[in-house]
Parts: C-alpha cells; structure tokens; sequence
C-alpha cells in the first residue's frame, strides 16, 4: 500500500521529487473512484488533493493513518479542517503559490470589461465590418477600484491597479485599522457598505463561509453605481448569480467576470445564457503552468516534512 497518495493532478516534476522517498500511487482521476480510493487508503499516510477530493465522513474512517493532507491550492471548502486537527492530521495548503495568477487574472478582466467589447471585434473586422462607433470604451485609469477581502491575493490586485493609475480601497473586518499594510499599500480601508456605494469596480477576495455566502446579494447590486464592473475569482456562492444576470441584461452594470460559481461545472439551465458584457471561465484563476509548478512543489515539500518530522509554517494543525 502507498505511504502517499496522489488524487487529482499534480505537476509531474513535484510527483517525482516524493517518489524519490516514498511509495507514492499518482492517479488523477481517482477521486472519481471513491471505493478505489479508500481501498487504498488503509495505510497512507498522506494525500495531496484539488478541489474534488473531499475529506470528510467516511474518508477519515478509510484513512485511519493519514498525516497530512496536501492541497494544491488554497481554498478548503472540501476539507473538514476540524475534522482533521481532531485527527491530528495537519492540512497543508499552498499558500501563496498561486497569487500572481489569480491577480493577473483579475485585472486581465477589468481591463478588458472597463475598455469594452474591443477585444471581441476580430469575428467583425475579419469579416469587413468596421464596428468604431459601437467600441467605444472606457479607460481604467482614475477610476476607483473596491476590493472585498483584503489578504494576500487582494494585495497583490490593488498593486497591480495602483500601477494602472487606479485608486484603490478595500474592505477586510479581518484586517485591523492600525495594521500596518494599509500605510504600506496606500490603499484605504472603508467598509463594505463604503466599497458597494462609490467603486467604479469591485473585486472580491474572500472565502465562502455563512458570513460571506450570497454577500453580493440583488439589495447589493442594486446600491453599485451605473456602470461598475464586478469582478468574482474567489469562490462561487458569495454572488447571487441570477441578480447579477438581471443587472447586467437591465444595463445597470458595465459587466462582469466569473470564473467561479455556487456549482461547478453550471449546470445547462444557469441565468447567463444571452446575457451581455460577462465573461465566464471554468474555475482557472489559478490556473497557469508557474502557479501549477510553485503548488506542486510547495505541497510536496510541505507533506515531506510532515512525514519526517517538521510542521511548515503554512500548516493548519
């Protein structure tokens, strides 16, 4: 039986640096194969996971050995942490990894939303057309970016911003008012009710938890100026999906981009069909070949340590 197993994809390079040590079984597809996978769960002592391997109920009762979760990303909506420190099972997040890209992804879709449908001309300008007057956008620069959950990643999209010559505020009950990254930032802090009345865009960087679930909620949207430009690459579900929809079809907003959602993959009957000035992509925020490599590497080294001894400092125990 392995000492790791590895359920969901894994940057080869990173798979190879643990099997260098231990007896590791690497099948990306086996959290499809639930009883596959706690068959062979008996005697390892370590899985590294995605979002679809869920730990939790009858995976702690397969997994009687299990030290240490690896997860190759950072959000842990799929692991009952509780669960685990009851275990003593540390749960190791690859935190910080993927930040860059899921920043860039961010402002990637500000930009193009704020300047408009110019980056979807090419069908018309292949075609002959010469469609000026109806591609008249708006520029980033001056404008006042809102951003809701102010942690690593939302530091790094209000630098970003701050580089396009945006104004910056953000709003964070979790980061003191005498904290010192708001003098090193330049960004102002203000409350959520602060960000949903006066930014010109508004980006969220929050965990789904019950406090933050339906948080951007149709009375929220309601209150953003004419225009804003709602930017999700958090989680799905702090977003009332079919509110946005409205707004957006009604013209109240100047568009959106999505990349995550209550259910993933949407299912067939979602509210975004026909609607304009969105922009929907499959949950890959974090999803660039350096932030897969920075993971798989961060996770393996951080589950090697807890086999041998050490607790990162990233760990949650």
């Amino acid at each position: 039986m392995p000492d790791i197993i590895i359920s969901e994809f894994m940057q080869p390079s990173a798979v190879d640096d643990l099997r260098r040590d231990f007896d590791v079984l690497y099948d990306e597809t086996l959290h499809k194969r639930l009883d596959e996978l706690y068959a062979l769960g008996r005697d390892a002592r370590a899985i590294c996971i995605r979002d679809e391997t869920q730990i939790r109920g009858a995976f702690f009762d397969a997994f009687p050995n299990l030290k240490a979760v690896g997860r190759l990303g950072v959000g842990l909506d799929n692991i009952d942490v509780p669960g685990c420190r009851q275990r003593g099972i540390a749960v190791l997040p690859a935190t910080g990894a993927n930040e860059v890209s899921v920043a860039e992804l961010t402002i990637a879709g500000l930009m193009m939303l704020v300047r408009g449908a110019t980056y979807f001309a090419t069908p018309q300008v292949v075609a002959g057309q010469w469609p000026r007057g109806r591609l008249i956008g708006r520029e980033v620069s001056g404008r006042t970016l809102g951003i809701v959950g102010f942690g690593r990643i939302g530091r790094h999209v209000a630098r970003r911003a701050q580089g396009l010559d945006m104004t910056v505020i953000a709003a964070d009950p979790h980061v003191a008012d005498d904290d010192p990254v708001w003098a090193r930032t330049g960004v102002r802090k203000v409350s959520f009710d602060h960000v949903w009345d006066n930014a010109d865009a508004i980006s969220l960087h929050l965990p789904l938890t019950p406090d933050t679930r339906n948080l951007v909620s149709a009375g929220v949207i309601a209150r953003f100026k004419p225009g804003t430009i709602l930017v999700n690459v958090a989680r799905g579900g702090i977003v009332d999906d079919a509110a946005l929809a409205a707004a957006l079809t009604d013209g109240r907003l100047g568009g959106a981009l999505l990349d995550v959602y209550a259910t993933e993959p949407v299912p067939a009957d979602n509210p975004f069909h026909g609607v304009p000035n969105l922009i929907l992509t499959p949950h890959i925020g974090a999803t660039t070949e350096e932030a897969r490599a920075r993971t798989g590497h961060m996770t393996a080294d951080g589950v090697r340590a807890v086999l041998t001894g050490s607790i990162p400092d990233t760990a949650i125990v």
